[in-house]
């Protein structure tokens, strides 16, 4: 492994208790606060934005997994206080499937469910940003000894696996403690949607944007094609998208990575964006299609997420935060000796410097590539009106004060081995050549 030693563990904020919220509009403005979130969580949405719709504490109780140390909120609709993690993992389950879209779960290629997307969600305190981190499914690491789901022991421990096999070995609950291990940060709160969850989450919010800078063709294992361009992606071309890794940068998942990152940002841009914010009906739709993946089996929620009060307390904290300061970034890795493109290491002294910047709530400046994986290229950057050239800051999506004392913080240059976008930066897919 990497000549990195592991540093000793770090103390971090804990989660707090309440603001007051103040709105004009209460309903339009709950119901835009909660798809902000579901933006910024992107490929394994939450589902928060359910809790507009009906008193669902019950519902979404049922069946839900219960964390080391759960947190438990009384009521409140104010911001959150201090820093939170949320970890978001999306799944590789067949249950519930449409097997014209995944035939290996008709052959049932690859038994058990694992962690096909694991992605850490951490909100600072004030002044808030949102930092997303992503974890290669194919990184190699300790895995902690976990309950088995029908109470009866536990797994062992194991010195190095893929980390996506963590849900195989006691579900979201064992993914979490295998991310709090490598991270030395303690998560709070996580949610886990499969994969037709998604494909019904991006039809409720009406597709997202991306771009590919050439043609791209997986005939194979997500049969999608797509030509050069831009594309407005919605149902399984969206959900394939997410997937796909045969025939973008290097074929790895590192590239898969930048793509989902790509989707991120392009979601959280229409969110952010007045022109759904200030549609009552899509965003009910939106909370809705969040309810029923619960129900219908295609999300599972921590026992804290179950809290309606929570969510909102999560959304009011991210609402606002700048394009710039919504980072989208990989855990850093090297290639495993002899694994190719797909096993990697983790690099646990640039991981800590990114982690140190976020426990000491600093503004990030990005000095890698976009992807390891060579999967994206920045074409561009979102231009953001000047607050005084808006007639209305709060429908400024992503504006900044220049007034605002945060700005003349000194901004921590991540490590060049740490890759990754902002919300702020356009990027486009780039095939395999």
């Amino acid at each position: 492994m990497p000549d990195d030693t592991r540093p000793p563990a770090k103390g971090r904020s804990t989660v707090a208790r309440h603001a007051t919220l103040r709105s004009r509009h209460p309903f339009v403005e709950f119901l835009a606060i909660l798809a902000v979130v579901v933006g910024v969580v992107g490929v394994s949405a939450t589902g928060v934005a359910a809790y507009t719709v009906w008193d669902a504490a019950t519902t979404l109780s049922d069946n839900a997994v219960v964390l080391d140390e759960d947190v438990v909120l009384p009521p409140s609709l104010g911001a959150i206080e201090g820093a939170v993690d949320v970890l978001v993992v999306g799944t590789d389950s067949c249950d519930g499937q449409d097997v014209a879209l995944f035939p290996r779960c008709a052959n049932n290629d690859s038994p058990g469910e694992r962690n096909d997307v694991t992605m850490l969600l951490h909100i600072t305190d004030n002044p808030r940003r949102v930092t997303v981190i992503s974890f290669p499914r194919d990184m190699l690491v300790p895995i902690p000894g976990c309950p088995r789901e029908d109470g009866n022991g536990d797994y062992s421990a194991m010195s190095e696996q893929m980390i996506n096999v963590s849900y195989m070995y006691g579900g979201l609950a064992c993914t979490v403690r295998t991310v709090e291990a490598l991270t030395e940060e303690k998560i709070e709160f996580a949610a886990a949607i499969r994969w037709t969850g998604v494909i019904n989450m991006s039809d409720a919010i009406g597709g997202v944007d991306v771009c590919v800078s050439g043609d791209i063709s997986d005939p194979i294992h997500t049969g999608l094609s797509l030509s050069a361009g831009p594309h407005t992606l919605v149902g399984s071309e969206a959900l394939q998208f997410l997937r796909i890794r045969h025939g973008i940068g290097d074929g790895s998942d590192l590239g898969r990575i930048s793509n989902q990152q790509q989707f991120m940002s392009s979601m959280v841009r229409k969110l952010k964006s007045e022109a759904v914010l200030a549609n009552p009906p899509l965003l009910f739709n939106l909370a809705t299609t969040a309810l029923s993946q619960k129900r219908g089996g295609q999300l599972v929620l921590s026992s804290g997420l179950t809290n309606p009060s929570l969510m909102v307390q999560i959304a009011m904290a991210v609402k606002d935060v700048p394009y710039e300061d919504i980072v989208f970034v990989q855990y850093p890795t090297v290639y495993a000796p002899g694994g190719g493109a797909s096993r990697v290491l983790p690099v646990y002294s640039a991981a800590e410097e990114l982690f140190a910047a976020l426990r000491e709530n600093r503004p990030l400046t990005l000095t890698g590539e976009a992807s390891q994986g060579n999967g994206v290229d920045v074409t561009g950057e979102v231009v953001v009106p000047t607050p005084s050239a808006a007639p209305d800051a709060e429908a400024t999506p992503g504006a900044t004060d220049a007034a605002d004392p945060a700005l003349a913080e000194e901004r921590v240059a991540l490590p060049d081995s740490i890759t990754g976008t902002t919300a702020k930066d356009i990027t486009c897919t780039r095939p395999d050549r």
